[in-house]
C-alpha cells in the first residue's frame, strides 16, 4: 500500500508541477515591472507547495506561532532538516523569505526552474566563490527587508536527530543585524527519511516557529548558533501540542493581509 501510494503521489507531483510552473511563468512576466523581489512568485510557491501538504487525507499539517515572524521585519530563519518534505512544510508558513539552496536543486524540472523565478539563492557547496556570492546576496536582501531561510545543518539528517549547526547563517545574522528565528519541524523524518522515496500514509506534521533570538544576544556567531540549535532540539523533544497561534491548512490559510506585497 505504501509503495503504491508513493508512486501515485510522485506522479501527482510531476503532473501538477508542470501546470503550476506555467502559472509561475505567467506571474513572473506580469509582475516583472513592479515586483523586483518576486514576492508574488514566492507566495505562489507557498500555495503550490501547500497543495502537496494537504493532498493526502492521512497527513495532518499544522503550523504553530507563525505570527512570531513579524511582517515588515527581516530575519534569518533557521530550521532543522531531516526530510525532503521539510521544504514543502516550510512553505506553509506563508511568510516572505528567500531560500538558500544547493545549486543542483535549481536544475530540477519545473520545481527547480521555479526557484530561479522566485529569486532564491543558489549555493555550490565547497566553492568559496559561490559562498561569497551567496552571503553578499543574503546581506543585501536582509538590509532591504527580506528574510532568508536556511538549514544550518547543511544537509538532511540521516536519523532524524539534529546535527551540529554550521555558523554561516549566524555570522550573517550578526553582520546584517537580523534576528534569528528557530523553526522546529516535527515529523518530517517519519514521513520520508533522507534518500527515501516512499511516503508514510499517515503523519502528524508540525512547523513550530520558536521565539526569535536577538542577533546580539550572544558574544559570537558560534554561541548564537548553539542557542538556536538547543531551542530546536528542546522543541522537537516534546509533543507539539495545540497552542494559540496554531493553524491547520485544512482549516484555511492565513488571512490575505499577511501575504501582501507590503510584508
Amino acid at each position: 500500500m505504501k509503495k503504491v501510494f508513493s508512486v501515485l503521489f510522485w506522479t501527482f507531483v510531476a503532473v501538477t508541477s508542470a501546470v503550476c510552473f506555467v502559472v509561475a511563468v505567467a506571474l513572473w512576466i506580469v509582475t516583472a515591472p513592479f515586483d523586483r523581489q518576486r514576492r508574488l512568485n514566492h507566495l505562489w510557491s507557498c500555495t503550490w507547495a501547500s497543495i502537496y501538504a494537504i493532498a493526502y487525507p492521512g497527513w495532518r499539517v499544522r503550523t504553530i506561532h507563525r505570527d512570531r515572524i513579524r511582517s515588515g521585519k527581516a530575519y534569518v530563519l533557521c530550521a532543522n532538516h531531516t526530510s525532503v518534505a521539510d521544504i514543502v512544510l516550510l512553505f506553509t508558513l506563508f511568510r516572505q523569505y528567500k531560500w538558500v539552496s544547493k545549486r543542483s536543486n535549481f536544475n530540477l524540472p519545473f520545481i527547480g526552474w521555479n526557484m530561479w523565478l522566485s529569486g532564491y539563492i543558489p549555493l555550490v557547496r565547497g566553492d568559496a566563490g559561490s559562498t561569497k556570492t551567496m552571503l553578499d546576496k543574503c546581506r543585501s536582501l536582509l538590509v532591504s527587508g527580506m528574510s532568508i531561510m536556511m538549514f544550518p545543518e547543511g544537509t538532511r539528517s540521516k536519523d532524524g536527530n539534529v546535527q551540529p549547526f554550521k555558523h554561516g547563517a549566524f555570522t550573517l545574522a550578526r553582520e546584517a543585524k537580523a534576528d534569528v528565528v528557530p523553526i522546529a519541524i516535527h515529523g518530517g523524518h517519519a514521513l520520508i527519511p533522507k534518500h527515501g522515496a516512499a511516503f508514510a500514509t499517515t503523519a502528524d506534521l508540525v512547523v513550530e516557529v520558536l521565539e526569535p533570538i536577538a542577533y546580539d544576544a550572544y558574544a559570537s556567531a558560534a554561541e548564537l548558533g548553539d542557542a538556536c540549535r538547543e531551542r530546536i532540539i528542546t522543541a522537537i523533544g516534546r509533543p507539539a501540542e495545540s497552542e494559540a497561534g496554531e493553524s491547520s491548512l485544512l482549516d484555511g490559510s492565513p488571512a490575505l493581509p499577511e501575504h501582501s506585497l507590503e510584508e
